[in-house]
């Protein structure tokens, strides 16, 4: 077991959820409830990372934070060293990369929160702010617990945009999934069949502990 890059990628999965978790949350109500004429062209761009593949993802993230980028550059500038093959910037593509697994579920939950539920709130007084937090985000919650369980999940298993981003630097960028094709390539089939036996037991407990919690709620609210 390469337990660097497993810690790696669990510190990845874990501060991609808690950047996505509050984005998710004002972009999910945000979709849910406005209408607005490039609203199709706005979800089909936060879509687009599920039918890209990964490596076609990394590339464009390569081109986009590379040190002869301006984003690339002004990091340079600001911190001395570049953007790509940092944490920091695996941090930043799979922030991105994920978009679609935290937004679009949190959409869903929010868009299956009452009409009339939202309109009492309103008639009760309620801010947009406290119906939010008092009425609507208890009731879509599953939906943002789901995109949070999908966005770890994602991330913990994610090799192409890793890959393209980041490379291979141990203690850095090179996370369990990686390791588990460096293995492979290495003909270390023992090492590669722990790693992905592991990573199939933390996802499975994940998803499985999502679930309960989503029952418990769903009769909490009932």
């Amino acid at each position: 077991m390469d337990w660097t890059a497993l810690y790696l990628s669990l510190r990845l999965a874990g501060w991609t959820v808690v950047i996505l978790l509050p984005l998710s949350i004002l972009a999910g109500r945000f979709l849910a409830y406005r209408q607005f004429r490039a609203k199709g062209l706005v979800e089909a761009v936060v879509m687009l990372p599920l039918v890209l593949p990964p490596t076609v993802f990394g590339f464009y993230m390569l081109l986009a934070f590379g040190r002869n980028s301006p984003i690339g550059d002004l990091w340079q500038r600001v911190f001395g060293h570049q953007l790509v093959f940092t944490f920091e910037g695996l941090l930043v593509a799979s922030v991105i990369f994920n978009l679609s697994f935290a937004i679009q579920p949190a959409q869903r939950g929010f868009e299956a929160v009452p009409v009339e539920v939202r309109e009492a709130a309103s008639c009760c007084g309620l801010s947009p702010w406290r119906s939010l937090w008092r009425v609507e985000l208890p009731l879509a919650w599953p939906g943002v617990l789901t995109a949070m369980v999908l966005v770890f999940a994602h991330t913990l298993g994610e090799f192409g945009v890793i890959l393209m981003m980041g490379g291979s630097i141990p203690g850095v960028t090179k996370t369990i999934a990686i390791s588990i094709y460096d293995r492979v390539q290495g003909f270390d089939m023992e090492g590669a069949a722990i790693m992905s036996a592991t990573l199939v037991a933390i996802s499975l407990a994940t998803i499985t502990l999502t679930y309960m919690l989503s029952a418990r709620i769903g009769r909490r609210l009932g």
